[in-house]
């Protein structure tokens, strides 16, 4: 069974950074998209980035591209997101997931990590 880890999460005012990290126990074979995930209380959970990680190839989300970019260490099978110039509604649980497809859709995705909680402050 693979498990994901996520770690980076905290408390940061707006303009600031943080760089989550995700952690695969072991390779995830045809799961190979990694998608960062973030939910707001009350509201679905939705995609902000998404890597395939054989390939390199990256997606954003409207909202978060050209502050967050998601990266990869495959000497250590963990994934990276870099959130630069974060602002208060960038407040939410981030999760990351190892899925079959760089889609918006959580059915898509086969793990999931448990979440880290980002909290922007004004």
């Amino acid at each position: 069974q693979v498990q994901l880890v996520e770690s980076g999460g905290g408390s940061v005012q707006a303009g600031g950074s943080l760089r989550l990290s995700c952690a695969a126990s072991k390779y995830t074979y045809g799961s190979n998209r990694m998608g960062w995930f973030l939910q707001a209380p009350g509201k679905e959970r939705e995609q902000v980035a998404c890597m395939h990680t054989a390939f390199g190839n990256t997606s954003y989300a409207v909202t978060v591209k050209g502050r967050f970019i998601i990266s990869q260490d495959n000497t250590k099978s963990t994934v990276y997101m870099h959130m630069n110039s974060l602002k208060p509604e960038d407040t939410a649980m981030y999760y990351c997931a190892a899925g079959r497809r760089c889609m918006n859709r959580v059915t898509d995705y086969d793990y999931w990590g448990q979440g880290t909680q980002v909290t922007v402050s004004s």
